[in-house]
């Protein structure tokens, strides 16, 4: 949502509104908080509760990010203020052009900081893991499966961030039956929560000789990788591990060892593999990155009803249950059932350009959560 446009008159009033209790930005109420915090955290007993303690850090580094963004826009809105100033006292104008590019980028900088309050959530600076699963109807859901992940890969790559393959289990004939992504960067959950939930797909089978329409679904749930200083357990004998020769497209082997690892924790029964690398060590080591992440959401979800809320959203992958669909005949339209967001360049949207849809819905979220949005 982009602010409303800056001028020289409205610089004073803007930076008073964002920065005042009650404003945008809140920036008062975020310092006071984080006062009290770091007193908690200087407490001799505040590791005594350890689970407590790690939440207090987490909240401590959200709002520490959120006011490291307002103080990036306060040193270049004085850095105006101060040529505005210089120019009114040389009764220069020469300085005018510079100013106005400088508000420019200003309103933009503004603008993005007012999208970026809304990725507040804990988990929401964290990486992500992007799970992938085709749904009933064989190939047709399979080869969609395969174009959702490569319309995310596109956009990690148009979003500037770090892809990793970590698991692909081919279909039979063509597609994937699932994959498992990592991206890695700054928000990646914050952003990618918006894509959980199942995907429909109606086309004219490239499949049926016939060329008639399908309709096809595959789900996608996203996971925030645990932060390095979240200690999550995971115990050698609580786990079973299977190692097999990793597979490619139609079930031919890629490799010559077993290099593949499948993890099964078995006290919660989650069941993660991975694949993609030619060493088993490091594909353990990928699997056990993964668990972590999952067992963190697990336990997370035991506590925060907020977490139980977008564990609702992983419904059955059929008709029904769809959060959006990408109708390709008779007409090319994509269209956001959550947000009523439509796009008719399908072709852009298949290729990754997904952040209309994105930006729509953690503005939709936001105001059903009751928070102010600007």
């Amino acid at each position: 949502m982009r602010c409303k446009k800056i001028t020289p008159d409205t610089l004073k009033k803007l930076k008073s509104e964002y920065t005042n209790s009650g404003g945008f930005f809140d920036v008062e109420n975020k310092l006071k908080t984080l006062k009290s915090l770091d007193e908690a955290i200087a407490q001799p007993g505040f590791w005594d509760d350890n689970q407590e303690a790690q939440k207090t850090l987490q909240n401590r580094s959200a709002l520490q990010r959120q006011v490291e963004i307002w103080n990036n826009l306060q040193i270049s809105s004085d850095d105006i203020e101060a040529m505005l100033e210089l120019s009114e006292e040389e009764n220069d104008s020469s300085l005018l052009a510079e100013i106005q590019s400088s508000l420019k980028d200003l309103d933009e900088q503004v603008a993005g900081a007012e999208f970026k309050a809304l990725l507040s959530g804990k988990n929401d600076f964290n990486n992500a893991f992007v799970a992938i699963n085709s749904g009933a109807g064989g190939t047709e859901s399979q080869d969609w499966a395969d174009m959702l992940l490569r319309m995310y890969l596109r956009w990690g790559d148009r979003n500037g961030f770090k892809t990793e393959v970590l698991d692909t289990q081919y279909g039979e004939e063509a597609g994937i039956k699932s994959a498992t992504v990592q991206f890695s960067g700054d928000y990646a959950f914050g952003y990618l929560k918006a894509e959980i939930g199942v995907h429909r797909l109606v086309r004219i089978s490239p499949f049926d000789s016939n060329k008639r329409r399908h309709t096809s679904f595959a789900s996608v749930f996203v996971y925030p990788e645990a932060d390095e200083d979240i200690e999550v357990e995971v115990k050698e004998e609580d786990l079973k591990i299977d190692v097999y020769r990793a597979s490619g497209p139609g079930g031919q082997g890629v490799n010559t060892t077993d290099s593949a690892v499948r993890l099964t924790h078995v006290p919660t029964g989650i069941v993660v593999q991975c694949q993609n690398e030619r060493s088993q060590h490091k594909n353990k080591a990928s699997a056990i990155k993964v668990l972590k992440a999952r067992l963190y959401e697990v336990e997370q979800e035991k506590q925060d009803e907020e977490k139980k809320e977008m564990e609702k959203q992983k419904k059955k992958i059929e008709w029904g249950s769809q959060i959006r669909s990408y109708v390709l005949h008779p007409y090319r339209l994509v269209k956001d059932l959550r947000t009523n967001v439509e796009v008719g360049n399908v072709d852009a949207v298949l290729d990754g350009d997904l952040d209309e849809f994105i930006q729509a819905f953690l503005r939709f979220n936001s105001k059903e959560s009751g928070s102010a949005v600007g």
